[in-house]
């Protein structure tokens, strides 16, 4: 097939790590483009023009978007290498319906704790553990959500984790007390050459939030 793939992201963004992690497990090269947000480049208006949002996967001259739907895409496009959905309709259901929780709940309870004080902040980081305890018991005994290998679900959930600094310092809380099996699956996953590549360092992430947090006036 021919493989021209460009990725238009932005460094911090879970969603567009989401993608890399992807990509990476399947192997495939890619052009790299970094977005200035507050300056969007003309190709991500044109590929993107109904969200205008990043991360768009370009395939043949053809935009992907939406992270999750990126990476059903490449897992179908690329299926003879390491699949992430798995075969079974029922436990693909499942996958694609803790991704959407990790969407739905992860992100916003997380943006609570460093956007946030007050009841606000304590109500978000309450709702972030929470959801993080219910994770960890659908994780269970398995070294993986996809069991012996990273899958969907790992790779929609794992890129919060270069976010946990920033959690942590201004949420004050201790993740890996509260959470261990969600800490130590996040260590295994950064075992993988295709995550810990993909991830930022959580010290960067944490230097972006602080000028974000100034940005807010939260500083």
């Amino acid at each position: 097939m021919a493989n021209e793939v460009t990725l238009l992201d932005f460094w911090p963004s879970p969603f567009g790590m989401r993608v890399r992690i992807a990509l990476a497990e399947k192997g495939i090269k890619y052009e790299y483009k970094d977005e200035d947000l507050r300056n969007k480049s003309p190709l991500l208006l044109k590929m993107n023009p109904v969200h205008k949002k990043i991360p768009v996967l370009i395939h043949n001259g053809k935009p992907i978007c939406e992270s999750l739907i990126a990476v059903q895409y490449i897992d179908e496009v690329w299926s003879d290498r390491s699949p992430l959905l798995p075969s079974d309709p029922y436990q693909r259901s499942q996958a694609r319906f803790w991704a959407d929780f990790v969407d739905k709940k992860i992100y916003d309870a997380g943006r609570k704790v460093w956007t946030t004080k007050g009841e606000e902040q304590e109500a978000g980081k309450k709702e972030f553990l929470d959801a993080l305890k219910l994770l960890e018991e659908q994780l269970g005994d398995k070294p993986y959500f996809g069991g012996d290998n990273i899958g969907y679900v790992d790779v929609s959930l794992v890129p919060f984790y270069s976010w946990f600094k920033a959690y942590e310092t201004f949420g004050n809380i201790n993740i890996e007390k509260e959470c261990p099996k969600f800490i130590a699956w996040a260590k295994r996953c950064l075992h993988k050459e295709s995550v810990s590549k993909s991830l930022p360092d959580q010290d960067k992430v944490y230097g972006f939030i602080v000028e974000m947090r100034k940005k807010f006036g939260l500083e």
